[in-house]
Protein backbone atom coordinates (compact mmCIF):
# COMPACT_ATOMS: atom_id res chain seq x y z
CA UNK A 1 0.00 0.00 0.00
CA UNK A 2 1.15 3.50 -1.18
CA UNK A 3 1.66 5.51 2.46
CA UNK A 4 -0.95 8.32 0.53
CA UNK A 5 -3.36 6.00 -0.66
CA UNK A 6 -6.52 7.84 -0.02
CA UNK A 7 -5.20 11.34 0.05
CA UNK A 8 -6.49 13.68 -2.02
CA UNK A 9 -4.35 17.09 -3.08
CA UNK A 10 -6.30 20.06 -4.78
CA UNK A 11 -3.41 22.38 -5.96
CA UNK A 12 -3.44 25.64 -7.42
CA UNK A 13 0.23 25.52 -8.05
CA UNK A 14 2.93 27.02 -10.67
CA UNK A 15 6.61 27.50 -11.27
CA UNK A 16 8.46 25.02 -8.94
CA UNK A 17 8.07 24.98 -4.87
CA UNK A 18 4.17 23.80 -4.97
CA UNK A 19 4.40 21.53 -7.76
CA UNK A 20 7.59 20.31 -6.45
CA UNK A 21 6.07 19.73 -3.04
CA UNK A 22 3.13 18.50 -4.44
CA UNK A 23 4.92 15.68 -6.93
CA UNK A 24 6.56 14.51 -3.67
CA UNK A 25 2.77 13.57 -2.43
CA UNK A 26 2.14 12.27 -5.45
CA UNK A 27 4.86 9.90 -5.04
CA UNK A 28 3.66 8.91 -1.96
CA UNK A 29 0.36 7.73 -3.32
CA UNK A 30 -1.78 11.00 -2.91
CA UNK A 31 -4.50 11.56 -5.72
CA UNK A 32 -2.91 15.28 -6.60
CA UNK A 33 -5.46 17.55 -8.87
CA UNK A 34 -3.45 20.06 -10.89
CA UNK A 35 -5.63 23.27 -11.34
CA UNK A 36 -4.47 25.24 -13.93
CA UNK A 37 -5.24 28.86 -15.63
CA UNK A 38 -6.66 28.37 -18.98
CA UNK A 39 -3.00 29.34 -20.40
CA UNK A 40 -1.53 26.10 -18.12
CA UNK A 41 1.17 26.68 -15.66
CA UNK A 42 3.60 28.91 -17.12
CA UNK A 43 6.31 26.79 -16.20
CA UNK A 44 4.99 24.43 -19.18
CA UNK A 45 6.51 26.87 -21.64
CA UNK A 46 9.92 27.64 -20.09
CA UNK A 47 12.22 25.51 -22.05
CA UNK A 48 11.51 22.80 -24.94
CA UNK A 49 14.27 20.35 -24.20
CA UNK A 50 12.68 17.10 -22.90
CA UNK A 51 11.38 16.58 -27.34
CA UNK A 52 9.69 19.53 -26.59
CA UNK A 53 8.50 19.69 -23.23
CA UNK A 54 9.92 21.72 -20.26
CA UNK A 55 12.40 20.40 -18.29
CA UNK A 56 11.01 22.37 -15.31
CA UNK A 57 7.21 21.12 -15.53
CA UNK A 58 8.58 17.13 -16.43
CA UNK A 59 10.89 17.18 -13.22
CA UNK A 60 7.84 18.69 -11.13
CA UNK A 61 4.44 16.98 -12.49
CA UNK A 62 4.16 12.96 -12.92
CA UNK A 63 1.80 11.15 -11.14
CA UNK A 64 -0.55 14.35 -11.39
CA UNK A 65 -4.44 15.01 -12.84
CA UNK A 66 -4.71 18.63 -14.72
CA UNK A 67 -7.67 20.04 -14.62
CA UNK A 68 -7.97 23.85 -16.68
CA UNK A 69 -10.50 26.07 -14.26
CA UNK A 70 -10.72 29.94 -15.01
CA UNK A 71 -11.30 30.91 -11.36
CA UNK A 72 -12.73 34.12 -12.63
CA UNK A 73 -15.96 32.92 -13.94
CA UNK A 74 -18.55 31.92 -11.04
CA UNK A 75 -18.56 28.00 -13.21
CA UNK A 76 -14.35 28.01 -12.58
CA UNK A 77 -14.71 28.84 -8.88
CA UNK A 78 -17.88 26.02 -8.19
CA UNK A 79 -15.74 23.33 -9.89
CA UNK A 80 -12.53 24.39 -7.41
CA UNK A 81 -15.09 24.78 -4.67
CA UNK A 82 -16.43 21.39 -5.08
CA UNK A 83 -13.07 19.99 -5.56
CA UNK A 84 -12.01 21.54 -2.22
CA UNK A 85 -15.16 19.86 -0.36
CA UNK A 86 -13.46 16.34 -1.23
CA UNK A 87 -10.23 16.99 -0.51
CA UNK A 88 -7.65 16.49 2.23
CA UNK A 89 -5.11 19.13 1.37
CA UNK A 90 -5.60 22.89 -0.64
CA UNK A 91 -2.06 23.69 -1.39
CA UNK A 92 -1.41 27.16 -3.17
CA UNK A 93 1.57 29.54 -4.77
CA UNK A 94 -0.34 32.40 -6.88
CA UNK A 95 0.31 35.61 -6.36
CA UNK A 96 0.02 37.00 -3.05
CA UNK A 97 -3.27 37.69 -1.59
CA UNK A 98 -4.81 35.79 -4.74
CA UNK A 99 -5.98 33.06 -3.12
CA UNK A 100 -7.94 34.84 -0.48
CA UNK A 101 -9.76 37.54 -2.94
CA UNK A 102 -11.00 34.15 -4.40
CA UNK A 103 -11.98 32.69 -0.97
CA UNK A 104 -10.01 30.09 -0.94
CA UNK A 105 -8.04 31.03 2.14
CA UNK A 106 -7.96 29.17 5.38
CA UNK A 107 -9.75 31.45 7.30
CA UNK A 108 -12.50 31.38 4.49
CA UNK A 109 -12.77 27.45 4.39
CA UNK A 110 -11.98 26.13 7.98
CA UNK A 111 -15.98 26.28 9.19
CA UNK A 112 -17.04 24.06 6.34
CA UNK A 113 -14.23 21.83 6.32
CA UNK A 114 -12.69 21.73 9.72
CA UNK A 115 -10.26 18.90 8.42
CA UNK A 116 -8.97 20.45 5.76
CA UNK A 117 -4.98 21.33 5.12
CA UNK A 118 -4.28 24.59 3.46
CA UNK A 119 -0.55 24.76 2.76
CA UNK A 120 0.04 28.55 1.50
CA UNK A 121 3.64 28.99 0.02
CA UNK A 122 5.05 32.38 -0.59
CA UNK A 123 7.96 34.58 -1.10
CA UNK A 124 8.12 36.15 2.30
CA UNK A 125 5.41 34.99 4.15
CA UNK A 126 2.45 36.10 5.86
CA UNK A 127 2.54 39.89 7.74
CA UNK A 128 5.30 42.18 8.19
CA UNK A 129 6.67 44.82 5.50
CA UNK A 130 6.90 42.05 2.42
CA UNK A 131 4.04 40.05 2.41
CA UNK A 132 2.55 41.24 -0.38
CA UNK A 133 5.86 41.55 -2.70
CA UNK A 134 6.22 38.96 -5.52
CA UNK A 135 9.24 36.75 -4.84
CA UNK A 136 10.77 34.54 -8.04
CA UNK A 137 13.83 32.39 -7.01
CA UNK A 138 16.98 34.61 -7.69
CA UNK A 139 15.27 37.23 -5.53
CA UNK A 140 15.01 34.76 -2.87
CA UNK A 141 18.63 34.07 -3.43
CA UNK A 142 19.62 37.38 -3.07
CA UNK A 143 17.39 38.75 -0.23
CA UNK A 144 18.28 35.34 1.96
CA UNK A 145 21.95 36.39 1.61
CA UNK A 146 23.01 32.83 -0.75
CA UNK A 147 24.55 35.12 -3.40
CA UNK A 148 26.95 36.59 -0.32
CA UNK A 149 28.99 33.26 -0.34
CA UNK A 150 28.63 31.88 -4.00
CA UNK A 151 31.19 33.01 -6.77
CA UNK A 152 34.15 33.78 -6.75
CA UNK A 153 35.52 36.76 -5.38
CA UNK A 154 33.93 39.60 -6.03
CA UNK A 155 31.70 38.20 -8.15
CA UNK A 156 28.91 36.44 -7.09
CA UNK A 157 26.85 34.06 -8.58
CA UNK A 158 23.22 32.00 -8.49
CA UNK A 159 23.18 28.46 -8.11
CA UNK A 160 22.53 26.41 -11.12
CA UNK A 161 19.40 25.38 -9.70
CA UNK A 162 16.10 27.03 -8.14
CA UNK A 163 17.26 26.38 -4.32
CA UNK A 164 14.84 28.82 -2.74
CA UNK A 165 12.26 26.91 -4.78
CA UNK A 166 13.49 23.44 -3.55
CA UNK A 167 13.82 24.50 -0.36
CA UNK A 168 10.46 25.84 0.23
CA UNK A 169 9.21 22.83 -1.32
CA UNK A 170 10.83 20.62 0.73
CA UNK A 171 9.22 22.19 3.77
CA UNK A 172 5.80 22.20 2.53
CA UNK A 173 5.86 18.48 1.54
CA UNK A 174 7.61 17.65 5.30
CA UNK A 175 5.04 19.70 6.82
CA UNK A 176 1.48 18.77 4.90
CA UNK A 177 2.75 15.16 6.06
CA UNK A 178 3.23 16.18 9.95
CA UNK A 179 0.11 17.85 9.53
CA UNK A 180 -1.69 14.90 8.25
CA UNK A 181 -0.50 13.10 10.96
CA UNK A 182 -1.11 15.49 13.49
CA UNK A 183 -5.16 15.41 11.77
CA UNK A 184 -5.05 11.74 12.44
CA UNK A 185 -4.90 12.62 16.26
CA UNK A 186 -6.90 16.09 16.47
CA UNK A 187 -9.21 15.34 13.85
CA UNK A 188 -8.55 19.01 12.63
CA UNK A 189 -6.74 20.45 9.79
CA UNK A 190 -4.82 23.65 9.53
CA UNK A 191 -3.20 26.32 7.57
CA UNK A 192 0.66 25.97 6.76
CA UNK A 193 2.35 29.32 5.84
CA UNK A 194 5.67 28.51 3.95
CA UNK A 195 8.18 31.37 2.99
CA UNK A 196 10.79 30.69 0.36
CA UNK A 197 13.00 33.50 2.51
CA UNK A 198 12.85 31.47 5.80
CA UNK A 199 13.44 28.40 3.89
CA UNK A 200 16.47 29.21 2.49
CA UNK A 201 17.15 31.23 5.25
CA UNK A 202 17.70 27.81 7.37
CA UNK A 203 19.46 26.35 4.54
CA UNK A 204 21.42 29.69 5.20
CA UNK A 205 22.29 28.29 8.80
CA UNK A 206 26.04 27.42 8.51
CA UNK A 207 27.25 31.14 7.06
CA UNK A 208 24.88 33.07 9.71
CA UNK A 209 26.41 31.35 12.34
CA UNK A 210 29.80 32.06 10.90
CA UNK A 211 29.31 35.62 10.82
CA UNK A 212 27.78 35.79 14.16
CA UNK A 213 28.01 38.87 16.68
CA UNK A 214 29.28 40.77 14.20
CA UNK A 215 31.79 38.65 12.79
CA UNK A 216 33.33 38.70 8.82
CA UNK A 217 31.16 36.43 6.58
CA UNK A 218 32.90 33.06 4.82
CA UNK A 219 34.74 34.45 1.49
CA UNK A 220 33.33 33.88 -1.99
CA UNK A 221 35.69 31.02 -3.13
CA UNK A 222 34.13 29.42 -6.14
CA UNK A 223 33.95 25.59 -5.80
CA UNK A 224 36.06 25.53 -2.78
CA UNK A 225 34.27 25.01 0.86
CA UNK A 226 34.57 28.58 2.46
CA UNK A 227 36.08 27.97 5.50
CA UNK A 228 37.43 23.96 5.55
CA UNK A 229 41.01 23.46 3.16
CA UNK A 230 42.09 21.49 0.99
CA UNK A 231 38.06 20.63 0.15
CA UNK A 232 36.96 21.55 -3.16
CA UNK A 233 38.50 20.75 -7.02
CA UNK A 234 42.55 20.27 -7.61
CA UNK A 235 43.61 20.19 -11.24
CA UNK A 236 45.53 16.69 -12.51
CA UNK A 237 47.47 16.52 -15.37
CA UNK A 238 44.39 15.63 -18.01
CA UNK A 239 41.15 17.26 -15.96
CA UNK A 240 40.08 17.78 -12.21
CA UNK A 241 39.58 15.76 -8.91
CA UNK A 242 37.37 16.92 -6.01
CA UNK A 243 38.59 15.63 -2.90
CA UNK A 244 37.97 16.63 0.98
CA UNK A 245 39.93 16.82 3.98
CA UNK A 246 37.80 16.90 7.14
CA UNK A 247 40.25 16.95 9.94
CA UNK A 248 43.86 16.73 10.96
CA UNK A 249 44.03 12.89 11.12
CA UNK A 250 42.88 12.64 7.25
CA UNK A 251 45.37 15.74 6.93
CA UNK A 252 48.38 13.65 7.97
CA UNK A 253 47.37 10.67 5.78
CA UNK A 254 46.83 12.98 3.07
CA UNK A 255 50.39 14.43 3.39
CA UNK A 256 52.16 10.98 3.47
CA UNK A 257 50.36 8.90 1.53
CA UNK A 258 49.18 11.22 -1.32
CA UNK A 259 51.42 13.87 -1.85
CA UNK A 260 54.54 11.81 -0.15
CA UNK A 261 55.46 14.61 1.76
CA UNK A 262 54.85 13.87 5.79
CA UNK A 263 56.85 16.70 7.23
CA UNK A 264 54.29 18.79 4.97
CA UNK A 265 51.61 18.36 7.36
CA UNK A 266 53.84 19.80 10.53
CA UNK A 267 54.37 22.76 8.22
CA UNK A 268 52.78 25.80 10.97
CA UNK A 269 51.09 27.38 7.85
CA UNK A 270 48.59 24.10 7.81
CA UNK A 271 49.00 22.29 10.57
CA UNK A 272 45.13 23.43 11.79
CA UNK A 273 42.00 23.76 10.02
CA UNK A 274 41.97 27.24 10.19
CA UNK A 275 45.75 27.67 8.95
CA UNK A 276 45.21 25.65 6.03
CA UNK A 277 42.02 27.84 5.17
CA UNK A 278 43.75 31.15 5.57
CA UNK A 279 46.77 29.83 3.65
CA UNK A 280 44.91 28.00 0.96
CA UNK A 281 46.83 29.85 -1.96
CA UNK A 282 50.58 28.47 -1.07
CA UNK A 283 48.68 24.92 -0.43
CA UNK A 284 46.78 24.74 -3.50
CA UNK A 285 50.43 25.12 -5.44
CA UNK A 286 51.67 22.34 -3.59
CA UNK A 287 48.83 19.91 -4.51
CA UNK A 288 48.95 20.93 -8.14
CA UNK A 289 52.66 20.87 -8.42
CA UNK A 290 52.40 17.30 -6.84
CA UNK A 291 48.96 16.02 -9.09
CA UNK A 292 50.49 17.89 -12.20
CA UNK A 293 52.34 14.33 -13.76
CA UNK A 294 49.50 12.62 -12.93
CA UNK A 295 46.18 11.56 -14.41
CA UNK A 296 42.69 11.70 -12.92
CA UNK A 297 42.53 7.70 -12.81
CA UNK A 298 45.74 8.00 -11.04
CA UNK A 299 44.73 10.37 -8.40
CA UNK A 300 41.83 9.35 -7.85
CA UNK A 301 43.42 5.69 -7.04
CA UNK A 302 45.79 7.09 -5.01
CA UNK A 303 43.13 9.18 -2.88
CA UNK A 304 41.50 6.10 -2.90
CA UNK A 305 44.55 4.18 -1.09
CA UNK A 306 44.68 6.35 1.33
CA UNK A 307 41.01 6.62 2.54
CA UNK A 308 40.96 10.22 1.52
CA UNK A 309 37.17 11.37 0.07
CA UNK A 310 36.83 12.47 -3.29
CA UNK A 311 34.75 12.65 -6.55
CA UNK A 312 34.66 13.00 -10.34
CA UNK A 313 33.89 16.72 -11.73
CA UNK A 314 30.36 15.07 -13.46
CA UNK A 315 28.85 17.36 -16.06
CA UNK A 316 25.47 16.57 -16.96
CA UNK A 317 25.97 13.90 -19.39
CA UNK A 318 28.15 11.67 -17.15
CA UNK A 319 25.30 12.31 -14.73
CA UNK A 320 22.83 10.65 -16.81
CA UNK A 321 24.98 7.55 -17.12
CA UNK A 322 26.48 7.49 -13.43
CA UNK A 323 27.59 3.65 -12.57
CA UNK A 324 26.70 4.19 -8.67
CA UNK A 325 22.58 4.99 -10.28
CA UNK A 326 22.82 2.16 -12.79
CA UNK A 327 24.17 -0.65 -10.03
CA UNK A 328 21.16 0.78 -7.72
CA UNK A 329 18.67 0.70 -10.09
CA UNK A 330 17.30 4.23 -9.66
CA UNK A 331 15.95 4.80 -12.66
CA UNK A 332 12.70 4.42 -13.97
CA UNK A 333 10.54 5.62 -16.93
CA UNK A 334 7.70 7.78 -16.63
CA UNK A 335 5.17 8.68 -19.72
CA UNK A 336 4.59 11.90 -20.54
CA UNK A 337 2.77 13.16 -23.33
CA UNK A 338 5.71 12.90 -26.38
CA UNK A 339 6.22 9.62 -24.88
CA UNK A 340 8.43 7.80 -22.05
CA UNK A 341 11.57 9.53 -20.38
CA UNK A 342 13.81 8.16 -17.27
CA UNK A 343 12.83 9.57 -14.20
CA UNK A 344 15.13 9.18 -10.95
CA UNK A 345 13.11 6.95 -8.19
CA UNK A 346 12.53 9.37 -5.04
CA UNK A 347 15.54 8.70 -2.71
CA UNK A 348 15.07 6.34 0.54
CA UNK A 349 12.63 4.47 -1.73
CA UNK A 350 12.50 1.55 -3.45
CA UNK A 351 9.58 1.54 -5.16
CA UNK A 352 7.01 4.95 -5.87
CA UNK A 353 4.28 5.99 -7.84
CA UNK A 354 5.49 7.11 -11.09
CA UNK A 355 2.52 7.82 -13.34
CA UNK A 356 2.50 9.93 -16.46
CA UNK A 357 2.81 13.56 -16.68
CA UNK A 358 0.18 15.36 -17.91
CA UNK A 359 -1.00 17.19 -20.61
CA UNK A 360 -3.28 20.60 -20.30
CA UNK A 361 -6.33 20.06 -18.82
CA UNK A 362 -6.52 16.43 -19.80
CA UNK A 363 -8.26 15.25 -16.78
CA UNK A 364 -10.84 18.51 -16.71
CA UNK A 365 -13.59 16.47 -18.40
CA UNK A 366 -13.01 13.52 -15.98
CA UNK A 367 -13.01 15.62 -13.13
CA UNK A 368 -15.95 17.80 -13.74
CA UNK A 369 -18.28 14.69 -14.47
CA UNK A 370 -16.67 13.47 -11.11
CA UNK A 371 -18.09 16.75 -9.22
CA UNK A 372 -21.32 16.71 -11.41
CA UNK A 373 -21.06 19.44 -13.71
Amino acid sequence: MQPLAGITVVSLEQAVAAPFATRQLADLGARVIKVERPEGDFARGYDERVRGLASYFVWCNRSKESIVLDLKTPEGAEALMRLVARADVLVQNLAPGSAARMGFDYATLKQAHPRLIVCDISGYGSGGPDEARKAYDLLIQSEAGFLSVTGDGPNPAKAGISVGDIAAGMYAYSTILAALIERDQTGHGQRLDISMLESLTEWMSFPLYYAFDGAPAPRRVGAEHATIYPYGPFPAADGEVMLGIQNDREWTIFCAEVLENAPLARDPRFDAVSRRSENRTALREIIAAAFAALTVVEVTAKLDAAGIANAAVNDMARLWHHDQLAARNRWRHVETPVGPVPSLLPPGLDEARMDPVPAIGEHTERILKELGL
